[in-house]
C-alpha cells in the first residue's frame, strides 16, 4: 500500500516554563519576575509533583529546578526526567542558594543541566537567561516548521515525478499502439484498394457481355419483344452503362490510391490548355467559358493533376444552371503555411500556392462542404444529374498525395469555389514562381 504523507500545519510557538521549588514564596517570586514576558508558567512544589506533571505534558520549553528539595533533590529529579526519551529535549536551569564548588556544578551538568542561577535571584539575569532559551525554542520551532514544509514539498515533488513518469510511460504505450494501429490501417487500406482494383477490373468482362448480348437481343429480336420487352432491354443497357462508368471511376480511384508516379516540373497553364482542348466538345455543348489566369510551375505528378482539374471542370459543367451558361475561373496566389487552418508546426513557415476553381453553378448548402469529398456521396439525385459520387473523392486523394489541402465554399444558387493548396517547394528546395 502506498504511503501517504499528510503535512500538518504547525501550531503557533508557545513558551511554556516548569518551575520546581518546595517553597511557595520562591515559586511566586519567580512567577512575578517572568510574568511580564507573557510566558506560560506551570508550578510544582516538589520533584515528584514535577514528575507527575511531566507524565502528562512534555511540551515545556525550559525547566527551572531548585537543587535543595526534600525527598527528591533537583539532581535526582533531573536524572529521572532524562530517563524518558520524550523529555530529554527540555533544558534544565538549576537554582541553588549555595555555591557547592566545581564538583557540584559538574554533577549538575552531568545530570543534564544547562546552566545555574544562584539565590538570591537577580531578576534581570533570570529574565535574560530564560529569554535566551525562549529564543532558541522559537528558532527550533521555526526550523521544525520549515523542515515540515520542505518534507511536504519533497513529497509533492516525488508524487509529481511519479505521476509524470507514469504519464510518460502511458504516452509511450499509446504512441506504440497508435503506430501499430496506423500500420495495420495502412495495410488494410492497401489491401482494400488492391481488392477494389482487381474486383473492378474483373467485373468489366461480364459487364461487356451483358451490354453486347442486350444489344444483340434488342436488334435481332425486337419484333418479338414488343414495347414492354424493348423497354426492359433498354433499361438493362442503361443500367449496364451506368455500372460501366461506376467501375471505371472505382478503377480510377484505386489507381490514384496505389500509384505513385513521378514528380515533374509542370507548367499548370500548359497542362490546362491541353485539358480544355480535350474537353472542347463538352464545353461547347454547355456554351461554357473558362478563364485561366496566371498559374505557377510546380513539381507535381502531371497525370494526377490533370485528372484533378478535369474532375473539377466536369463537375462545374455538370452542375451549371439550366438558363445560365457556365463560367469557370481558375487562378492562383502564393500563401504561407501560417495562413492555412490546421497546418502542421513544421510547415508553419513553408510556402504554398492556393489554386481556385470558381464557377457560377447551382451551388449547395455549406453544411455539406466536408461530405462531398466522401466516396459515393451525392447531393443530387441520379435522375437529374448523372454521376457516381467518386470524382471529388479522387480529387481529395490526389491533393493529399501531393501533401496539400482541398476545401470548398458554396451557396445555393451562387456557385461554388474549390480551393486547392499545394506546397510551392520542389524536392531540391527551389521555389517555383508564377510564370
Amino acid at each position: 500500500m502506498e504511503e501517504v504523507f499528510e503535512p500538518v500545519e504547525p501550531r503557533k510557538s508557545e513558551i511554556k516554563l516548569l518551575v520546581v521549588d518546595d517553597r511557595e514564596d520562591n515559586l511566586f517570586s519567580i512567577e512575578a519576575i517572568l510574568e511580564k514576558d507573557a510566558y506560560k508558567i506551570v508550578k510544582a512544589n516538589s520533584g515528584r509533583a514535577a514528575l507527575r506533571l511531566l507524565l502528562k505534558e512534555n511540551d515545556f520549553t525550559l525547566i527551572l529546578m531548585d537543587v535543595q528539595m526534600p525527598d527528591l533533590s533537583g539532581f535526582e529529579t533531573a536524572t529521572m526526567i532524562y530517563e524518558r526519551d520524550k523529555l530529554k529535549h527540555i533544558p534544565i536551569i538549576f537554582i541553588t542558594a549555595n555555591d557547592h564548588g566545581e564538583d557540584s556544578v559538574f554533577k549538575g551538568y552531568q545530570m543534564g543541566g544547562v546552566d545555574y542561577i544562584y539565590k538570591p535571584i537577580n531578576p534581570d539575569l533570570l529574565r535574560a537567561k530564560v529569554a535566551v532559551f525562549a529564543e532558541l525554542s522559537r528558532k527550533n520551532h521555526e526550523l521544525r516548521a520549515q523542515e515540515q514544509k520542505l518534507a511536504a514539498s519533497n513529497f509533492r515533488l516525488e508524487k509529481e515525478i511519479q505521476e509524470r513518469t507514469l504519464s510518460e510511460e502511458k504516452i509511450k504505450l499509446l504512441n506504440r499502439q497508435l503506430v501499430d494501429n496506423i500500420n495495420q490501417l495502412k495495410a488494410t487500406n492497401e489491401e482494400l484498394e488492391r481488392f477494389a482494383y482487381v474486383a473492378s477490373h474483373d467485373l468489366q468482362e461480364p459487364l461487356r457481355k451483358i451490354i453486347l448480348f442486350s444489344d444483340q437481343l434488342s436488334i435481332k429480336y425486337q419484333p418479338l419483344l414488343g414495347d414492354e420487352g424493348a423497354k426492359a432491354i433498354d433499361r438493362i443497357i442503361k443500367s449496364s452503362e451506368r455500372m460501366k462508368v461506376l467501375i471505371k471511376n472505382i478503377l480510377s480511384f484505386s489507381r490514384t490510391s496505389i500509384a505513385t508516379g513521378a514528380y515533374e516540373d509542370t507548367n499548370l497553364n500548359e497542362l490546362l490548355e491541353l485539358l480544355i482542348s480535350d474537353l472542347e466538345v463538352s464545353i461547347d455543348q454547355k456554351k461554357g467559358k473558362i478563364d485561366i489566369e496566371e498559374l505557377p510551375v510546380m513539381k507535381v505528378i502531371p497525370d494526377q493533376i490533370r485528372q484533378l482539374f478535369q474532375n473539377l471542370i466536369i463537375n462545374a459543367l455538370k452542375f451549371s444552371k439550366a438558363d445560365v451558361p457556365p463560367y469557370i475561373r481558375i487562378h492562383a496566389e502564393p500563401i504561407k503555411g501560417m495562413q492555412i487552418a490546421d497546418i502542421k508546426d513544421d510547415q508553419y513557415d513553408e510556402d504554398f500556392y492556393a489554386i481556385y476553381v470558381q464557377d457560377n453553378g447551382i451551388g449547395f448548402e455549406q453544411k455539406y462542404a466536408d461530405e462531398i469529398f466522401t466516396l459515393f456521396k451525392r447531393l443530387n439525385s441520379y435522375d437529374k444529374y448523372e454521376g457516381t459520387g467518386i470524382g471529388l473523392s479522387i480529387c481529395k486523394k490526389i491533393v493529399e498525395q501531393h501533401k496539400g489541402f482541398i476545401s470548398v465554399t458554396s451557396n445555393v444558387g451562387e456557385g461554388t469555389t474549390f480551393r486547392i493548396i499545394l506546397p510551392a517547394r520542389v524536392s531540391n528546395g527551389i521555389k517555383l514562381s508564377l510564370k
